[in-house]
């Protein structure tokens, strides 16, 4: 009886690793010069969401207005992670 489960285990395992061998095959969505233009759009939102909270801060600005920030600073994240993701 030790056999028959040991097979089932060894069929099992191997079966698993070939499904992992498949999950990691990555095919990109975009073309690179969508993911140069996005890429080039995170970078430069991330700046002037920089430039928007040194202006805020340099002010003293009532620090609630700083969570508008938010948006700019998502867009610049949407924009980096779809260039690295290549989505």
């Amino acid at each position: 009886m030790t056999n028959i489960n040991s097979v089932f285990f060894a069929k099992f395992e191997a079966s698993t690793s070939q499904d992992g061998e498949v999950g990691e095959v990555c095919i990109a969505n975009i073309s690179p010069r969508e993911r140069q233009i996005r890429m080039r759009f995170g970078i430069t939102q991330f700046v002037i969401s920089l430039v928007i909270l040194g202006a805020l801060l340099a002010f003293d600005v009532n620090p609630l207005w700083r969570l508008l920030l938010i948006l700019p600073f998502g867009g610049a994240a949407a924009g980096y992670f779809q260039a690295k993701d290549k989505t």
